[in-house]
């Protein structure tokens, strides 16, 4: 440990006690550094980096104890780090007295953690012991708590709880660790985990995964749950049952495009269309939204027919019109029409004159490149004819245009 005495983690001097105001940016940046610097280190010397990452878990709540965490950037930024640097410190090759050392230095930081920022320490503790042994000998000194806490009238939240469940599934003792939950007051998904890793380690798949399924808390996602069922299926093969049970739901993005690559990257050997088609069934009437799904896919028929179905955003037909004038031209005269028709019919997110000229131009661009462009002003004039009122944005503005 003498190299470790030695060298200079530029980190430490970023996290000191309340080196950061209120703006979560800054400290997401230093927390991002402070990763980087501390994976770097391990590729070279693991257990220099393993001791790195105990010293930021040391400070870092400290650091942003006045940091403004109500967007929940921050705490989704530390609990990345604590994910990467309990893998660091588990894996770091050390004799049992250092391995002993920095348990108790985590665990000196984890309970003094108030706001708190390190919480998930708790849930790699058995990965953090890096051995059955001393995985063992924590899952003794924490489980009469547990049980205790657990079988007790006037019950309250046991810190050491996902620790000592962790450590007894390093330390193979999974009956142990079954009998415990029986004892849960409640459920949540923070306690069926073990139950599910202890199944899991054992061979126990499908048992595994309807322990997840059944033990699922009122109050845990079902995303959450989904996902770590689709990862069992994965492990063990099962590749197609994985994709039907939980394929849409274990990989929903913060868009429907986003969504779409994920379950794409996750399952490569399904069709696009055979992806796109259980997307799209799975959320009934917003079969426009999976327009750009479809396009990226070079699913052009299938856009068109999805964003004629129920509404999808001017703005984004209007980009593909104008993006594929010239090699899809008549994908591009069909993604401008329906631009212009979802304008007519009111849809759109603060539209402008701007908005309209854009969808207009670029259709009739694309049906210039397509030579349709006589069909095309007829379907537009049909379009702003239709609206007998005259009393949307786009019949105002084109209607002039569409008299010429």
């Amino acid at each position: 440990m003498a190299t470790a005495a030695k060298h200079k983690w530029e980190f430490k001097v970023r996290f000191r006690s309340g080196a950061f105001g209120w703006r979560s940016q800054p400290a997401i940046t230093r927390i991002r550094q402070a990763v980087a610097e501390i994976t770097k280190v391990a590729k070279k010397d693991p257990e220099l980096a393993a001791e790195g990452a105990i010293q930021f878990i040391e400070r870092v709540s400290a650091a942003l104890a006045q940091v403004d965490s109500s967007s929940g950037a921050i705490g989704s930024a530390v609990n990345h780090a604590v994910a990467e640097f309990a893998a660091i410190i588990g894996a770091a090759k050390v004799d049992p007295p250092t391995r002993r050392d920095w348990l108790e230095r985590l665990w000196l930081a984890y309970m003094n953690d108030q706001i708190p920022y390190i919480e998930s320490v708790g849930d790699y503790w058995g990965e953090l012991c890096g051995s059955k042994e001393i995985a063992s000998e924590w899952a003794d000194r924490l489980v009469d708590g547990l049980r205790e806490n657990w079988t007790s009238r006037e019950h309250h939240y046991y810190k050491g709880t996902p620790n000592c469940l962790g450590a007894m599934v390093t330390a193979e003792r999974y009956s142990e660790v079954m009998d415990l939950l029986k004892l849960a007051p409640y459920r949540t998904w923070n306690h069926c985990q073990f139950g599910v890793k202890a199944l899991a380690a054992q061979g126990k798949i499908v048992d595994a995964v309807r322990f997840a399924e059944e033990w699922r808390g009122l109050n845990d996602g079902w995303d959450v749950v989904a996902h770590a069922c689709e990862e069992l299926l994965l492990s063990a093969g099962m590749v197609d049952e994985a994709y039907q049970r939980y394929g849409v739901s274990a990989n929903r993005g913060g868009t429907y495009l986003a969504t779409f690559r994920a379950v794409a990257k996750r399952y490569p050997h399904k069709a696009a269309a055979e992806i796109l088609a259980d997307l799209v069934r799975s959320t009934p009437g917003d079969e426009g939204k999976w327009f750009a799904a479809a396009k990226e896919a070079s699913l052009f028929d299938e856009a068109l027919t999805l964003a004629s179905r129920a509404p999808c955003d001017p703005r984004t037909l209007t980009r593909a019109a104008r993006d594929h004038a010239e090699k899809q031209p008549a994908f591009a005269v069909g993604a401008g029409l329906l631009a212009l028709r979802w304008l007519v019919e009111g849809y759109g997110y603060e539209i402008t004159a701007a908005d309209v000229w854009a969808a207009y131009g670029s259709t009739m661009a694309a049906a210039k490149q397509h030579g349709t462009e006589v069909e095309t002003k007829a379907r537009i004039r049909k379009l702003v004819e239709a609206d007998s009122k005259a009393t949307r944005l786009m019949t105002k503005i084109l209607g002039s245009e569409m008299r010429s």
